[in-house]
């Protein structure tokens, strides 16, 4: 690959002893890069949550199905990391301190370096942005719920403890224990079978349906949660592959910037 940049690239240039003493990172460059990356990423991010939400509808059979809009969502966010990830390179490559008296190689090799940098750099600001925001907003919703976990105890513990021998003697809403149980069971991979049967008992005295309905609005309940957990799992997979792959696209852009850099100096 180092030879699609090196033919326009002098291979050495002799410099002071001072120049070619000098740090090989060009920072301000690669923070540059990395918030150009970061700004993309925003506004791609915002832009496709406008058209997701202008393609999709409460209605039955009105909008883009779910599995479109899930597939839609991926490609969007692979596009995004990849774009912002150009950006994000070619700037910190084009911005760079030029390296005179240096060899082609070495050159090149650095201007790819930059680009994976800037990369990393504009992936941490993203991941910090985006923690803090979902944390935020976890704790409150924990706060709210009363859901927090107190070392090996969980509330879903707690509430097993203190389970009634059957659900038509508990008078309380369940709401709160039902969500314990979703989550524990979520977390597990499963809901047990004992678990299972309880919420159907829940189900049927709430909502005074039958035992056979209840179970079917268990079971289809049970498939929802189910079938987010897999996909939650499946945007995470095409994730880690888009920002290997803008990684990549980071260090080629950065490379392309760094050549142009050296031929307009």
């Amino acid at each position: 690959m180092a030879t699609i940049f090196a033919d326009r690239i002098p291979d050495r240039v002799t410099v002071p002893m001072a120049a070619q003493s000098a740090s090989a990172v060009s920072w301000p460059a690669i923070l540059a890069g990395s918030f150009v990356a970061s700004a993309v990423t925003l506004i791609l991010l915002a832009l496709g949550s406008g058209i997701g939400f202008a393609s999709i509808s409460p209605w039955p059979n009105a909008g883009v199905t779910g599995m479109t809009f899930a597939v839609v969502s991926a490609i969007w966010l692979i596009l995004t990391q990849w774009i912002s990830a150009a950006f994000g390179g070619y700037i910190a490559g084009r911005l760079r301190s030029r390296w005179v008296g240096t060899h082609t190689h070495e050159v090149f090799f650095r201007d790819t370096a930059h680009g994976l940098i800037t990369w990393a750099v504009a992936s941490v600001l993203m991941a910090v942005t985006l923690s803090s925001t979902a944390f935020s907003s976890l704790g409150a919703l924990a706060a709210k719920g009363n859901a927090i976990v107190d070392g090996p105890g969980t509330t879903y513990e707690i509430d097993r403890l203190l389970r009634p021998s059957a659900a038509a003697s508990q008078a309380a809403d369940p709401r709160a224990e039902v969500t314990h149980i979703l989550a524990g069971g979520l977390a597990k991979g499963r809901v047990s079978a004992a678990d299972r049967d309880y919420l159907i008992q829940l189900v049927a005295r709430r909502s005074e349906v039958s035992q056979q309905d209840a179970q079917q609005r268990v079971d289809d309940f049970l498939a929802a949660a189910d079938a987010a957990r897999k996909g939650a799992a499946e945007a995470a997979i095409f994730l880690a592959l888009s920002l290997l792959v803008g990684a990549f696209i980071a260090s080629v852009s950065a490379a392309l910037g760094g050549r142009l850099r050296d031929e307009h100096p």
